[in-house]
């Protein structure tokens, strides 16, 4: 079975020239459990409103969108986007639950991670906690995301050293995604996934928001008060609202 069929196999919804998945949470999971089985490489694109506004003025994101193997829908904005085109059962599947979930199937089958990104020391916190959380969780390799993009093959033959079979990068849309796919090839990971600022919330530099905030969908707004900088990527909702509305259904 080639990449291109099993991908087909995935019920998805075509957003904005983008096919999202409509998998839960546990669909998700076992996809890309299936994924390292077959080998091969694969990109997963944890897909939120700010990333689909970027995507419409940024060509090389677009293209990354609407070539990677898998794109769950990470934000209540997408849910909306494709409950709106006649997807009535989706749910959210987000970047930082979904990397969550794969640490705890990493300690049930053994697939070697590596974490990639965010500020000196944050990754080697996170993977310490998961390790904690996940007992057995395999996570073979961690290095920050602070360097220039010039220097994006050193990296990437430092991080083939450890053999992954699954890369999660921490560097924020849309330089995660630019990353894996420049790389992919040099580090041969069967799954490589961009997870924006799950290391911070796993390292506890983030707090993650109640779970009564979560079930309101009100998530954005807790990052919001927490990080004001996040206003810059609260700003290209309206952006992708619009987009969506001009979508034909």
């Amino acid at each position: 079975m080639t990449t291109q069929q099993a991908h087909k196999e995935v019920p998805t919804q075509t957003l904005l020239g983008v096919r999202v998945s409509l998998l839960d949470m546990d669909g998700t999971v076992q996809e890309i459990d299936r994924m390292v089985a077959e080998g091969g490489t694969h990109t997963v694109v944890t897909a939120d409103a700010s990333g689909f506004a970027i995507a419409a003025e940024d060509s090389e994101l677009r293209s990354v969108y609407e070539s990677c193997d898998l794109a769950t829908p990470d934000s209540q904005g997408v849910v909306w986007a494709l409950r709106r085109k006649g997807a009535g059962t989706v749910r959210r599947v987000s970047g930082v639950d979904l990397m969550d979930r794969i640490c705890r199937l990493s300690s049930e089958r053994g697939h070697r991670l590596y974490f990639l990104g965010a500020a000196p020391g944050v990754a080697e916190m996170a993977a310490e906690k998961q390790r904690l959380r996940h007992p057995g969780c395999n996570i073979v390799g961690t290095r920050h995301g602070y360097f220039p993009a010039d220097d994006d093959l050193v990296v990437a033959a430092e991080v083939a050293a450890s053999k992954p079979d699954i890369l999660f990068v921490a560097m924020g849309i849309p330089r995660q995604e630019k990353f894996i796919t420049k790389t992919r090839e040099v580090i041969g990971a069967k799954v490589a996934m961009g997870v924006g600022g799950s290391f911070d919330v796993f390292s506890g530099r983030t707090k993650r928001a109640p779970k009564l905030v979560i079930a309101l969908k009100l998530e954005w707004l807790w990052r919001l008060i927490l990080n004001p900088s996040k206003f810059e990527k609260v700003k290209m909702l309206p952006r992708f609202v619009s987009l969506v509305l001009r979508e034909p259904r």
